[in-house]
Formats: structure tokens, sequence, C-alpha cells
């Protein structure tokens, strides 16, 4: 037949998020440098952006979890859906390398900045304990790796009860390790201006706060999917993805607890 599909790939039909994410990310980027400079509409434009870029994501995601529905996602199609979530990963990991880059510049280079008092740790602090609450959140952290490949391999073998118990499990792990942050955080004897040690500290470890909470939320969605019957042992891209990215985000943390709370902190005063 003429216009019979002869191949296994997705033609995508014409789609206004594409369009639309651009323009809300533009928004929201444009919002945060006018708020930092103090622009009076400058908040406003920025969570205006924000919302616009969640109701794109939660709209466009919505469009391919129906394509897949529809059986548009061919082994192919699930192929090349992988090599794009690994790529999205790599560039995290690059995200990461700049937070560390910047983090061991300091501290093997510590005599270049004077108002650190040319040592490592700067002068005069207390740091947190590596052994209280980041070693805690670490062994968290861990248990919740095992328990979502728990689920993963449930929902391989057919196991759907498996599959629901183990990804509760991993989000309330997550949900304890980011309540204990955030006591961390309020509990800090430093602030993120007092110095570079400082600011690193905060902006490495936050940002890995904030993918925990996504990779939560991720994960959240995945359960709601579970109960609403989606996923096969064949097809379950959109819960293999939530579970590499869960993964990515514990070998994150094994490389932060160990370079900025405790070889960071070698030396150093610890707080309580």
């Amino acid at each position: 037949m003429a216009g019979a599909k002869n191949h296994d790939f997705h033609i995508l039909p014409p789609s206004v998020w594409p369009l639309l994410s651009s323009l809300s990310s533009l928004a929201l980027f444009g919002g945060a440098v006018m708020w930092m400079h103090e622009h009076p509409y400058g908040s406003y434009t920025f969570f205006a952006g924000l919302i616009a870029v969640l109701f794109c994501m939660a709209s466009w995601w919505v469009d391919v979890i129906r394509e897949s529905h529809e059986g548009h996602h061919t082994p192919v199609v699930q192929l090349h859906l992988r090599y794009g979530m690994i790529l999205f990963i790599a560039s995290e990991v690059m995200f990461f390398v700049a937070w560390f880059w910047a983090y061991f510049n300091a501290a093997l280079f510590p005599s270049a900045a004077e108002s650190i008092g040319g040592v490592w740790p700067p002068e005069g602090m207390e740091l947190i304990d590596p052994f209280g609450f980041p070693l805690l959140n670490t062994l968290i952290l861990l248990c919740s790796g095992t328990t979502v490949t728990w689920a993963h391999h449930a929902l391989i073998h057919g196991d759907r009860d498996g599959l629901k118990k183990g990804l509760w499990l991993t989000i309330g792990l997550g949900t304890v390790f980011s309540a204990i942050q955030a006591y961390e955080y309020a509990h800090a004897p430093f602030g993120f201006t007092d110095n570079i040690y400082t600011s690193a500290f905060f902006m490495a470890t936050g940002f890995h706060g904030f993918h925990v909470l996504v990779g939560t939320i991720f994960l959240i969605v995945c359960l709601l999917r579970a109960y609403k019957g989606d996923f096969t042992p064949k097809q379950h891209f959109g819960f293999e993805a939530a579970a590499w990215y869960w993964h990515f985000v514990d070998v994150v943390w094994l490389f932060l607890f160990i370079a900025i709370y405790v070889w960071g902190g070698w030396g150093a005063e610890y707080h309580g």
C-alpha cells in the first residue's frame, strides 16, 4: 500500500512542545538573571518560566507514554531512547565534574587564595563530621540502590508486587535522605558565602540533593504507572531510565562523601 510503514523507526508528528520548552527555558534563565540583578520582575519571570518548563516536561512525557502504548516504541526506538538517556547521564557527569574541579583546584592549591589562610580546610573552620549524618546518608543511598535493583529484577521476572514494594522502599529511602540533608544544612556551622570551601560544598552537595529530589519524583511517577498496569518484562524503558538515573545519583554521592566530607575535611575540627 502507498504510505505503508516499512521500517522500525518512529517518525514523530509535528509537536508544539519543543518550541514551548525553549521559550519556557528562556524565561526561566532570563528570570534568574534578572532576579540576581534585583530587577523588580525577576522573581515573577523566573517562577513563571519554572511553571511553564514543568508543564512542558509533563505534557511532552505524557505524549511519549501515549506513543509507547500505541506501539511506536519498537526495539530500534527503545535502543535509541537508551542512547539518549546514556548521553543525558554523561552530560550530568560533566556537570558534577565542574564542581569537583572547582573544589579540588581550591583544595590542592590553597596558597592561591589568601582569604582562606593558605591552608585547606580554611583556617579556623569547624566542619561537618563525615561519620555522622553524611555516613548515615551514604548507607541510605546504598540501600536504595539495592531496593531499586530489586524492583527492576522483579519487573523482569513478572513480579509486579515486588516491583511496587521495591519502588516504595526506594522512594522512602530517597525521602529520608533529603530530610537528613535538609537538617544538616539547617545546622551547618558555616554559611554559603563564607569562603571558597563553603561555596563549593553547598553547590556540589546541594545540586546532588536536587538530583535526589528529581530522581525521587521520577520513581514516584514510575510507581503510579506501575499501579496503572504500565511496564512489561519486555518493554519498560521508563522504569529502566529511572533506575539508571538513581544509580548515577548513588555513585555521585560516594564521590562527594569521600572527596568532600572525608578527604576535604581531613585534620579539621568537627562541629559538635
